[in-house]
């Protein structure tokens, strides 16, 4: 079974782009594996079967990442550039946003 996940990166104030990741989106393996790509790389893939360290797993076609107001965890996990470095979010049961 896949892990599903999406990668949130902000594009302007209230613009978030959400790349989803078909399968291995879990932190152990997602968090090492995001570690040498930017944000300009995850966007130009727009869809993606998997991230490992080496490449980019991309569908082909692809289709455009959504756009959404704020970073949204639609699947299991949800990760994004925060400080840069990639970051697995955790929304707080009470919060607003994520």
């Amino acid at each position: 079974m896949s892990t599903r996940a999406q990668i949130a990166i902000q594009l302007g104030p209230e613009e978030w782009a959400h790349v989803y990741v078909h399968f291995d989106g879990y932190p152990a393996h997602m968090l090492p594996a995001l570690a040498r790509w930017k944000p300009e790389d995850i966007l130009s893939a727009r869809e993606i079967r998997q991230v490992t360290p080496e490449a980019l797993d991309c569908f082909s076609p692809p289709r455009d990442p959504r756009i959404l107001s704020r970073p949204t965890r639609e699947f299991a996990h949800l990760y994004m550039w925060i400080g840069c470095q990639w970051v697995h979010v955790v929304p707080q049961a009470d919060a607003p946003g994520v």
